[in-house]
């Protein structure tokens, strides 16, 4: 559910929200930078609208006829002039100045001597041949109208001489050439309020450039850059790492070519509506969240305490605590699990109940028949021993009246005592062996010098269980079957050792040893699964300890006629 719940609530609600976002962003940021452009353009438009009118304002007075002749006419006496100017000049500067409020100031400068240079009218001088407007008008023969950054007139005398503050378009008066005998030119002044009023634009929150056809910032509402004292290169200027630039298409008239205006802004400006709405895309991107996470958690309880619930139960099942889930049964699958666990737990509880304490019952009475079996054979194996042993007490006590006999009594008496311990079946193997030395001692004192004897127990598997008379057997084979019927006699060898969890007996003769066929017979007593009878011996020993060791036991026998035989036996350490 939790894998669930991030692939497919939280990453889609959070990629859709951050595609939206990106996406809504990028809208934005297009649609406010065609705004800009927009206002950027629409500036440029309006600033070239008041230039055009200061030219056309330009054009009327060069193409004026009567202007052109009261400017080339030589006057005798000022009085004539005078009279001039105020039947037609003055009028003319009257009626063009306040009908462009973007106009400033007309003035008209010319090198006719006999005018009067006041009311507009103005001579050129050596110093006004030294400024950036004649020398630019006169260098240029292509060049009938510029534009370009002045000062204003009122200034020339002044102390501000040097600050230039407006913008002039100044025309030469060449339209009547033929006419022409003082050189005229027309400088119309533009109010710098207006041009002020006409970049300070309210959908442009930055800074607007105004660079002329040389790079030059002429204009600026940049409060870093003095651009009345200076000529500052655009390209000089530093910005923001975020700031955006937008200039307007540059014009393609004479006097403006390739003037154009630049405005910049900072992404963050730019973006500031979008930023202002990352709020409302958070809260709503938290409610789509919100949500499907409650539901989420509430449906992961559910289930989450039911399985619990079951596992639980499930952990008394295998303790055999056979409970039932109590509670209200769902329908989905959990409440379905539920339903065939209680129906599982029941017949469980019911086929232990019938089938599997009567198996116990069972297997209980197998055990006790297999425990009888073998006090059975215990049974058989100590009478017959006895009997052998007692036979030949009683024959050696006919032939001779010694005090032996007393040594020899003693140990059948504790054989016999031992033989008729019901009670414990494991003995240690230093209690083995000391049966056996009693029952060797007999049979030494039945051959006399005829049989030998060695036996050499490891210290560390002393104190060994192993099942009561489990080696005896063995070595009395070795003694009646194998030393007995030699004439001269024999020796029998014992060693028991430990290796790791193994107990190892090993015994060996130099008797009449047996056969391939006698070898392969005691074999197959291994793999028999015949029911014990009235025989005896190695038979019995090997059935007892397949009842008791199962696979976990190893028996060798290696024997020639004539050369002994050997035997080992690995049991596992008790």
């Amino acid at each position: 559910m939790f894998i669930l719940y991030i692939f497919c609530v939280f990453l889609p609600i959070v990629l859709t929200n951050v595609i939206f976002y990106n996406v809504t962003t990028e809208n934005v940021k297009n649609q406010r930078m065609k705004d800009i452009s927009r206002a950027v353009e629409q500036i440029y438009n309006q600033f070239q609208s008041e230039v055009e009118d200061a030219v056309t304002i330009s054009s009327v007075f060069n193409l004026d006829y009567n202007i052109n002749q009261i400017l080339e006419t030589e006057y005798v006496e000022p009085a004539a002039y005078v009279e001039a100017y105020d039947s037609y000049f003055r009028r003319i500067l009257n009626n063009y100045t306040p009908l462009y409020a973007s106009v400033q100031n007309i003035k008209i400068f010319v090198e006719n001597p006999t005018m009067l240079h006041s009311g507009g009218i103005g001579f050129i001088s050596n110093e006004m041949k030294e400024t950036d407007w004649y020398q630019q008008l006169t260098e240029r023969s292509d060049a009938h109208i510029i534009f370009i950054r002045t000062q204003q007139e009122d200034q020339y005398l002044s102390d501000q001489r040097g600050i230039r503050d407006t913008f002039s378009v100044i025309s030469e008066m060449n339209n009547y050439e033929s006419k022409m005998h003082w050189k005229k030119f027309v400088k119309i002044d533009l109010k710098t309020r207006s041009i002020e009023q006409i970049f300070k634009n309210l959908n442009l929150q930055g800074n607007i450039y105004l660079v002329n056809d040389k790079g030059k910032v002429e204009y600026t509402t940049d409060p870093a850059v003095d651009w009345r004292k200076e000529s500052v290169d655009y390209e000089s200027l530093t910005f923001p790492a975020d700031s955006i630039a937008i200039q307007s298409e540059p014009s393609h008239v004479s006097y403006l070519e390739n003037w154009r205006i630049i405005g910049t802004i900072s992404e963050e400006e730019v973006l500031r509506v979008v930023r202002q709405s990352r709020e409302f895309v958070i809260a709503l991107a938290c409610l789509n969240m919100i949500l499907p996470t409650l539901i989420i958690l509430w449906i992961t309880g559910s289930l989450n305490k039911r399985l619990v619930q079951i596992l639980r139960h499930m952990k008394k099942v295998k303790n055999q605590n056979f409970d039932t889930i109590k509670g209200v049964e769902y329908l989905d699958e959990i409440g379905q699990l539920t339903s065939e666990f209680n129906r599982m737990t029941i017949q469980v509880k019911s086929l232990i109940d019938d089938v599997y304490i009567a198996d116990i019952q069972t297997k209980s009475l197998e055990l006790e028949r297999r425990k009888a079996q073998l006090n059975a054979l215990q049974s058989q194996i100590n009478p017959h021993f006895l009997f052998n042993a007692l036979e030949t007490i009683r024959m050696r006590s006919l032939i001779k009246d010694e005090m032996e006999t007393a040594k020899i009594i003693h140990n059948m008496a504790k054989i016999f005592r031992t033989s008729l311990t019901w009670g414990k079946d494991r003995v240690m193997v230093s209690e083995e062996m000391e049966f056996i030395i009693c029952f060797l001692e007999i049979q030494k004192y039945r051959f006399e010098d005829r049989m030998e004897y060695e036996i050499s127990i490891d210290p560390t598997a002393k104190s060994c269980k192993v099942p009561k008379m489990m080696f005896l057997p063995f070595v009395e084979n070795a003694s009646i079957h194998g030393i007995e019927p030699l004439r001269h006699g024999g020796s029998i060898k014992i060693q028991v050792e430990r290796e790791g969890d193994e107990l190892i007996f090993m015994i060996r003769d130099n008797g009449i040893g047996m056969d391939e066929s006698k070898v392969r017979q005691l074999y197959g007593y291994l793999e028999s699964e015949e029911e014990i009878g009235e025989r005896i011996g190695v038979q019995n020993v090997i059935y007892r300890m397949k009842l008791i060791y199962g696979d976990r036991f190893h028996i060798l026998f290696d024997s020639e006629p004539g050369k002994g035989t050997f035997i080992q036996v690995r049991v596992p350490v008790e």
